[in-house]
This record gives structure tokens, sequence and C-alpha cells, in this order.
């Protein structure tokens, strides 16, 4: 098998053999239970960011775990072969891309979404390459039970984000995702299927969890479920100071009755359709009374988005009530209250509306050159007035979300880094680009991104990038920080060749003699 696969590596006389041969004898070789996609490599070229483009050697889509560990003992046997798993295409940066390597489609193993009861506790198993979405609609249609973290989007696969964090407005109480998983099923980067859990090879559990990838592909999780609600009373509330919609939003995280969900978000003072405010009423009928605004508002205002759970035989005057109390606390602009009623399988599945409608007008497919961070609580009264205030005072042409998350609620035993203290804020500049296909002004939203980055650099600010993506090893080290040893020594251990996820650019693949 090798000596078939070595005909087409990089760095030798064969580079220029046609990529038909090079896919046909893989094929050939690997013996796989799935198959390998003729026509798709280019897809795996390519991902939700649009801002990179790499041709990989084929396009594989396993049947099942066996298959994954099939594809990477031949690049562990190989010279310089290396393996990107991609989920649903949704990275950024081209995280999930091998440039002359070989994508491995996690959508094409047999999904398998199990509901399980053990100790007394429910979950559900759940293969790596499931979307989100499908784990929902299993678990809460079929037994009124829901995983207790989600993400915003629920396009992405379990082991996508499990490989990240996956965060949502119900980090605040339960973690991300990587919090709320107790077993999984890991392909190392030595060919090794591995169950893992806290207990059981707890190394490479703990590893994998925000490992980006680089210790071993995810083929399997069991994530904890709590009972379902039915309905959701959503809930947005406007702020004209920075000061008084932190102390709110910090309050309402650490507050033990408080509202199941807590996001917020910035949004520019005007009309602008995209970025202004007509992006906060929750229903078409709702009209944002400008008139309602302070005199000293400025360029930007904030928004703070919360949500509470009831179930559908509570007494409307009850779940009134409890909303009344805790917003009697909050110090939002009086008449600038905006909430409706929706049950709770449409307020998960929110941000589908937006793809259906980002579909219909042509820009799901435009380049979307995203930033996400983390920022300190100790300056993000600094990266208000330094960024939102100034850089971005006009909008991105999307949601600028900012709202608090608890370091308790994270583990540090996994790879997730984040800033210094018990609060710390998401930043997510989800940027759609209305003008595209013109690259110009794509050029200008990555390069605003570089701006901001290097403000926080400037600023000496204590932040994180989550999705992190960086072109040295320098900026990867400054990103762990004290972690940077645990990482290499981790990688060295699970995947000692450097063939998991080439597409982070944080190690090189090792040649192998």
């Amino acid at each position: 098998m090798i000596a078939c696969l070595e005909r087409f590596l990089p760095e030798t006389e064969a580079e220029t053999i046609a990529d038909d041969d090079v896919v046909s004898g893989i094929c050939k070789t690997l013996e796989l239970t799935g198959s390998i996609d003729y026509g798709s490599v280019s897809v795996a070229g390519k991902d939700f960011g649009g801002l990179y483009t790499v041709k990989p050697l084929a396009f594989i889509l396993p049947s099942a775990a066996d298959d994954v560990a099939r594809v990477v003992n031949a690049a562990f046997r190989s010279p310089n072969l290396t393996v990107a798993a991609r989920g649903n295409g949704h990275a950024i940066n081209g995280q999930a891309m091998a440039d002359r390597g070989l994508v491995i489609d996690m959508r094409a193993m047999e999904i398998r979404i199990e509901v399980v009861s053990c100790n007394g506790s429910a979950y559900v198993d759940v293969s790596g390459g499931a979307l989100w979405e499908d784990v929902l609609k299993r678990c809460v249609l079929g037994f009124g039970l829901a995983p207790r973290s989600w993400t915003d989007y629920l396009g992405l696969t379990v082991g996508g984000t499990l490989s990240n964090a996956g965060i949502s407005g119900q980090a605040f109480r339960y973690g991300p995702q990587t919090s709320n998983v107790t077993e999984m099923e890991v392909v190392t980067g030595k060919a090794e299927t591995l169950v893992c859990s806290e207990t059981e090879n707890s190394e490479l559990f703990f590893a994998a969890l925000g490992g980006l990838g680089q210790f071993g592909i995810i083929t399997r999780a069991r994530v904890l479920l709590q009972p379902a609600p039915d309905m959701v009373r959503w809930i947005r509330l406007v702020y004209a100071e920075f000061d008084s919609f932190a102390r709110d939003a910090e309050s309402l995280v650490t507050l033990p009755d408080s509202f199941d969900y807590v996001e917020g978000s910035v949004f520019v003072n005007s009309s602008d359709p995209v970025n202004g405010w007509p992006s906060v009423p929750l229903t078409p009928e709702q009209r944002f009374g400008s008139d309602r605004l302070p005199r000293t508002a400025g360029a930007v205002l904030y928004c703070i988005e919360v949500a509470l759970h009831y179930k559908s035989s509570d007494d409307a005057s009850t779940v009134d009530t409890v909303v009344s109390r805790m917003l009697g606390r909050l110090g939002f602009i009086e008449g600038l209250e905006f909430h409706v009623d929706v049950r709770y399988m449409e307020f998960i599945l929110r941000v589908k509306r937006v793809e259906e409608h980002a579909r219909a007008n042509g820009i799901w497919d435009a380049p979307h050159p995203w930033l996400n961070m983390f920022v300190s609580k100790r300056d993000i009264a600094d990266f208000d007035r330094t960024v939102f205030k100034k850089i971005l005072k006009d909008g991105i042409g999307g949601p600028m979300l900012v709202y608090p998350l608890l370091r308790s609620k994270w583990d540090d035993r996994t790879s997730v880094v984040i800033p210094e203290g018990e609060i710390f804020y998401l930043v997510a500049l989800l940027r759609f680009d209305p003008e595209y296909p013109k690259a110009s002004t794509v050029e200008k939203m990555v390069a605003q991104n570089q701006e901001i980055k290097q403000c926080c650099i400037k600023n000496e600010f204590d932040f994180k990038l989550y999705l992190p993506h960086y072109q040295s090893e320098e900026g990867w080290k400054r990103h762990f920080g004290n972690r940077w040893k645990r990482f290499v020594e981790r990688k060295a251990r699970f995947d000692p060749m450097a063939i998991l996820a080439p597409g982070q650019r944080i190690f090189s693949r090792t040649r192998q003699l």
C-alpha cells in the first residue's frame, strides 16, 4: 500500500501525475468499506470562510470508525501524507483542509443518535459526523430530552464543535459543549481507535476536547441530556451605555435564579437595516422606537438577549411574574424591550431561518471572514472603547456578539485556552459580505480583523482567539501561553508524525524515512 501511495506524494518526481490516477491508486489500496468521491475533491478544498482554497489528493467517505483508522494508518506509514477530518465545512480559515493530503468526510459515516440511560442520567451516544440539529430533533421529538449546551447555529457536526468548544447562551450555566461530554471514541494520529473518558484514557479525552483536531478524530461522543422545555420566552433589551449593559449581563450570568439563556450584542445607532435598529425587534410587527433613546447615546448601542424556558402547562401569569421579577433588576432603556413566545425547537433552530434567508439572497456562499475571540473582563471596557466605538462603529454587515462567560464552567484539563479571571467575554464578529464577489471588500474585512487583533496585542489585552488561526509558531505560542508545553507533549504522544489537521498550521508533518 505504501509503495502505491508514495508515488503521489509532494516533493517527489511524480508530483505531476494526474489527480485521477492519484485517487484511483488510493482507492485500490485503502480497502475501505466506504468509498472515495471522485467528483468532490474541489468541495473538500473549500470551506464556509471562503478565504482559502487548496487541492487535496482525495475526499474519502468512510462508513465507520474503522475506515477512519485505515486512512490515518495509511498516512502514518507514508513519508508525508496528512489527514484532515471535515464536518459540515463550516470552518473559516481552512482548518479542515489538507493540501495534497487526504480529507475525510465525517458526514458520510453511518449516523448514530441513540439515547441511553446510565446511573440515573440520560445521555445521547452520537456519531462524530452527526449534525447538532439532527441530535436536537431526535432527542426532543423522540424522548422529550435535549443537550444542555448548544451552539447558536446547529448545522455543525458533533465532532467539529467538540474539537473547539461549542458555545451559546447556555454556556454561562452549563459550560461549553466540551463540558457536557462524558465519553468519546477517538482515532488518534497513530491510527489507534480508543474509547476515552475522565477515567479511561483520560489524557486523550481532555486533549481531544478543544484540541483543534490535533490529537485525534472524534468518531463518537456521549452527551449529557436533560428534560426539554416546551416553550421559550425570548427577550431582547436595549442599552445605550456599555457599563450598564456589562453590569446587567454579568449579573444575569452570576445570579442563581436567572434566565436559561443569556447573550448580548452591539449594533449601530442608525436605521441601517442590517447593522442598526431594525436588526433588534423579534417579529416583523415590532418596531424600534428610536425616540426612546437618550440624547447621550453614541454611535453604537447594546442589546442583552435572554430566554426563559417553560412548559405548555405553565400558567401564563406565572411566566409573566417570573420574567417581570428578573427584568425588574435590570437597567435597560424603558420602552425598548422586545419579546415573543416560541416553541423550544424553534428557538434553538433560530439561526436556521438566517441560513435560509442568506441562501435565498445568495450571500450564504459568499466569503465569511469571521473573527471570534475571548476577552477578559479586565479589558472588555477598553475593547469596547477602541474596537466597537471606533473600528467597528459603522457595523460589519452581520451580528456583533459580546456576552460574558464563567471560567468555573470550563475544564482547564481540556485543550481550550481562555483569558484569566472568573468572568470573560465572547466577542464574535459574524460578517456577511453583501457585495460578494468583489474581492476588495473581503480583503478590507480581513485587514480589519487583523487591525483588531493588533489593537489587542498593542494594548496588552488579555485575549484568546476562539476558532484560532495563526500563520506562525510564535502566534500559536502566544495563544497557548503556559499551556504550549502541554499541547506539544500531547501532540508527541497522540500524533507524533503530525499527520492530523494540517490546515490548523500548528505543526509541520514529520517526514518518515
